[in-house]
């Protein structure tokens, strides 16, 4: 135990031998100057010098100061917001403008669609030129959605804002003078009229007659191959017992034979009704002047079609 006890006494000797000796700094009381007041004996004949002015101190700072990025040839303008990183900036702001004030004002009462203000909304063509941005049309369709639901707001709660904010989306017309173009018999007593299906368009006109239809420059039989196609033509004048008082002579063009087959439905209706007025509740019965608003559906990636899916197969 004794040896042990030595061995240790060694290595502590050791480590004190072979330690730095770092200096330990001395604490020092701080010395602080101690104000003492004396009373000059001797006059002095020299003339004190005036301060100088505030103006004369402004002065000389401006000259020392000098302006910065002297010798710049480029400097990057900070855009002012953050919609100048968009794909459509000014576009973007005016929708963020109408969806902020959707959000303030959405509370306040509103009225029918069909007891607002009729208000003509810009086409999106227009908006695009005006702008000189690629809008979609998506994004379009969404903001005249907010437009139109802040223009049903109560017209006695009406705020500034909001009709400041909607103007920008108003076309300069007026809109109790935007009727729609009264169609008249002409001189050579035919009435036209026009009819759209899907991507077909058709052009009509009626004047009185034995029955005689061309379409294209060829018979109904040589323009339509199907029996149903060939009704649809001219369901108009069969459904109101005009099929042999009417001549027709028409121009389709687009789509295929069942899009123009409806589309000269339509025509045919509207030229009809130049002559006849009082048919107008038969035709709407009938379903000869009501446009049908229907499209093929898009084809979508991963679909066989529009809708079909392809086969699943488990291994």
């Amino acid at each position: 135990m004794s040896t042990f006890t030595q061995s240790l006494r060694q290595l502590r000797c050791q480590g004190k031998a072979f330690r730095a000796p770092w200096p330990q700094p001395a604490w020092q009381r701080a010395s602080f100057p101690l104000a003492i007041r004396t009373i000059a004996t001797e006059t002095s004949t020299s003339i004190v010098e005036p301060k100088p002015d505030a103006l004369a101190l402004s002065t000389d700072a401006n000259s020392k100061f000098t302006m910065p990025f002297q010798g710049v040839d480029h400097a990057r303008a900070v855009p002012l917001s953050a919609s100048y990183f968009s794909r459509e900036p000014q576009f973007n702001e005016m929708y963020l403008r109408i969806a902020r004030l959707l959000t303030k004002y959405h509370a306040l009462p509103i009225v029918p669609s069909s007891n607002a203000p009729p208000t003509a909304w810009v086409k999106l063509q227009e908006m695009r030129s005006k702008l000189g941005e690629p809008i979609k049309a998506s994004h379009y369709a969404k903001v005249i959605r907010v437009a139109k639901r802040l223009n049903q707001i109560e017209p006695s709660l009406f705020p500034e804002e909001v009709r400041a904010a909607l103007e920008e989306f108003k076309r300069d017309i007026n809109p109790f003078m935007n009727v729609p173009h009264e169609v008249i018999i002409d001189k050579y007593g035919r009435a036209v009229g026009v009819g759209k299906r899907k991507e077909s368009t058709a052009r009509a006109w009626v004047v009185e007659g034995t029955g005689e239809v061309l379409i294209n420059g060829k018979t109904l039989s040589q323009a339509f191959g199907r029996v149903h196609d060939r009704e649809s033509a001219v369901w108009a004048l069969q459904a109101t017992e005009r099929l042999d008082k009417y001549n027709v002579w028409a121009l389709v063009e687009g789509g295929g034979t069942t899009g123009q087959a409806e589309a000269l439905t339509l025509a045919v209706a509207k030229a009809l009704i130049v002559h006849e007025p009082a048919l107008k509740t038969a035709l709407r019965k009938a379903g000869c002047i009501t446009r049908d608003p229907r499209t093929v559906e898009r084809k979508k990636h991963g679909h066989v079609k529009a809708r079909k899916m392809p086969a699943w197969v488990k291994r």
